[in-house]
């Protein structure tokens, strides 16, 4: 977490400021990012005298050669008899090998050095590192400092090198890639699409109740709530500016749904425009028109229509079926790797009808 000491320092200098001009709110904000970053007594004690004794405005000066700033005592009698605070998840044990394993991932240059593999690496090999890494970086299986941070960085490799246009966009910046685990405003075209614990869930289908599972959306929340402070003032100005090509876009996509809006509906029930259910005269799928349909569509124009809509449909039906193998996969891992036998049982007897359908659909166009 060495890297992340002069932004912890930057933040404390911030909140060291917010309570000279009575801004506790902001204060304890910038103190608690400080301590995520990189851990410091000056920051924890700042933070416990906030929550403890409530900062004096206008007091000026310090109170030590740490800097930090004087503050009112109060409700001294409660707090000599308060009780003892449970530990925090910090202070459960971790090994020394894990401590060095969550160093070896903060040291790391790129997303290819944090996953351990090549840079022509293929998705099999993306999948087998992530999985093993995840599982040993998950913060209920290891509970050494910056782990969680460890395992973001971790979510947010496997997130970006698995979506080939972002892989590509990576790929184009070389040596002059930025540390994947440091946040900054410009560091947006490499914004992983989805969160590491949501990615880790669709891998291994879900079951962990993490005590530290929020850890990493709390931090999201509170970088994305102070990225719009710093944007807020010139957010106004920019939106005019903008403002006319915002209108030209909206107006344009609206003429495109209106020009090329489909003819069919694929969902399970009517919807608007689409309130007459049929089936393909092939493989009997159902899907839904408009009242005109029959009128305008006939003869060689009907069954190119049809054609579509099976294809659409064998196409949906692949997707969901890739999904149902993912997840099973997922859970017989985990349930080998754990040696959970229940888990392992329940993964077995998972079922895929989307492949089951889709079985059934291959093997009635080659009878």
């Amino acid at each position: 977490m060495e890297v992340n000491r002069d932004e912890a320092e930057r933040c404390i200098d911030i909140a060291t400021a917010a309570l000279t001009n009575d801004q506790p709110e902001k204060a304890q904000r910038f103190l608690e990012k400080a301590q995520r970053l990189f851990p410091t007594l000056k920051a924890k004690a700042l933070l416990e005298l906030i929550a403890k004794n409530g900062f004096t405005p206008g007091g000026g000066g310090v109170s030590d050669v740490n800097g930090v700033p004087r503050f009112r005592q109060q409700n001294t009698k409660s707090e000599e008899t308060k009780p003892e605070e449970k530990p925090s998840d910090t202070s459960r044990p971790y090994t020394a090998d894990q401590l060095e394993a969550v160093r070896r991932i903060k040291q790391c240059k790129n997303f290819y050095e944090i996953l351990g593999v090549q840079a022509d690496a293929c998705e099999d090999e993306l999948k087998r590192s992530y999985r093993k890494l995840a599982l040993k970086f998950h913060p209920d299986k290891n509970r050494a400092p910056g782990a969680t941070e460890a395992f973001k960085a971790i979510g947010n490799a496997y997130a970006v090198l698995s979506n080939a246009g972002k892989r590509r966009q990576y790929d184009q910046y070389g040596d002059e890639r930025r540390h994947p685990s440091r946040q900054s405003p410009d560091n947006g075209n490499f914004e992983p699409d989805i969160s590491p614990e949501d990615l880790f869930n669709m891998f291994f289908g879900g079951g962990y109740t993490s005590t530290n599972a929020n850890v990493y959306a709390n931090g999201r929340r509170n970088q994305r709530r102070e990225r719009r402070e710093r944007q807020r003032d010139g957010g106004l100005a920019l939106f005019v500016q903008v403002m006319p090509i915002l209108i030209l876009v909206i107006v344009s996509a609206l003429s495109q749904i209106m020009v090329n809006s489909p003819p069919y509906s694929l969902s399970f029930r009517p919807s608007a425009g689409y309130t007459q259910k049929r089936l393909t005269e092939n493989l009997k799928v159902p899907y839904y028109v408009g009242e005109q349909f029959s009128k305008e569509f006939t003869g060689v124009i009907l069954k190119n229509v049809e054609r579509s809509v099976e294809d659409d449909y064998i196409s949906n039906l692949r997707n969901n079926c890739w999904k149902e193998k993912q997840q099973k996969e997922g859970l017989l891992y985990r349930a080998r790797y754990f040696g959970d036998s229940d888990l392992y049982q329940r993964a077995q007897r998972a079922r895929t009808p989307s492949c089951a359908k889709l079985s059934e659909i291959t093997a009635s166009l080659h009878g």
